[in-house]
């Protein structure tokens, strides 16, 4: 059921999701400033390609450490949220809305809430596989 649901949300538009999130990392980082927001953003487009059977979770549940946990990581959060994450957000909300319409959407629906959620404050998260 995974691999349906997923198949159908990557030809639904979760392609162009997935090359978007992957697209701003690459723009984050030739920045070099954006590091941070772009090792975020290649996550978040691994997520976005494929969403069913993973989970979202605080890096330091995995036992990762980087420089995105802690107070440092607020910050970098803060700063996202400032800058564009509010409004990547929001347009994974308003996706969601138009999809929760339909019973059939309802699951997409969540994925593009979550989706919503990491995109908001992205910056100490990971991408954990569900078995």
């Amino acid at each position: 059921m995974t691999l349906l649901l997923n198949i159908l949300w990557f030809i639904c538009g979760g392609w162009l999701a997935g090359l978007l999130w992957l697209l701003s990392g690459v723009i984050l980082a030739i920045t070099i400033v954006g590091l941070p927001w772009a090792q975020a953003a290649w996550r978040i487009a691994g997520f976005a390609f494929a969403p069913f059977g993973k989970r979202i979770v605080e890096r330091s549940e995995l036992g990762l450490s980087d420089i995105g946990t802690g107070p440092v990581g607020f910050l970098l959060n803060i700063v996202w949220i400032l800058f564009g994450g509010w409004y990547i957000a929001l347009a994974h909300v308003i996706i969601a809305a138009c999809e929760a319409v339909t019973i059939i959407g309802l699951p997409f629906a969540f994925k593009d809430l979550q989706l919503a959620w990491l995109a908001l404050a992205p910056v100490g998260k990971a991408v954990e596989r569900i078995d």
